[in-house]
């Protein structure tokens, strides 16, 4: 599987632990930036995620912001994007066990660097259930 992973300037660091647990973990992950802790305007580089996740169905990603609310909201303006701000790993393993999430979203700001790796950990081994969440998923994009 591929991941995708971007950040704002708030979000570098963090963003450089979950690319090496990531790659340890055995996945393929695409660096969308920034690199560096120049101010820069998230939807930039949530923009990108959510689209490269959209175009490929197999993959999935990961956004990181100060509070986590502004990559998600701009992630989750795409079609079949369900980009979960989470802030436990019981958060993050649900994101995937019911709602079929595709982008773990993390504040960098609020979540220490073992809470977030555990939360990657959870959100990239965890399985959708399907089932009866299925018909609720399905109900989410409007489009």
């Amino acid at each position: 599987m591929k991941i995708y992973i971007g950040s704002d300037h708030a979000g570098v660091d963090l963003k450089k632990l979950a690319i090496d647990h990531l790659t340890k973990m055995g996945f393929t992950v695409q660096d969308l930036g920034p690199f560096n802790h120049d101010s820069v305007d998230y939807p930039d580089y949530a923009h990108p995620v959510a689209e490269r996740v959209q175009a490929d169905g197999s993959s999935k990603g990961v956004l990181i912001c100060g509070s986590g609310n502004g990559v998600a909201m701009t992630a989750n303006k795409h079609e079949h994007i369900k980009a979960a701000l989470c802030w436990t790993p019981e958060i993050a393993q649900l994101a995937r066990e019911h709602n079929n999430a595709n982008i773990l979203v993390l504040p960098a700001r609020f979540v220490s660097e073992a809470l977030a790796l555990q939360m990657i950990e959870t959100f990239f081994t965890t399985d959708f259930e399907g089932g009866r969440h299925s018909k609720r998923v399905n109900k989410i994009d409007c489009r």
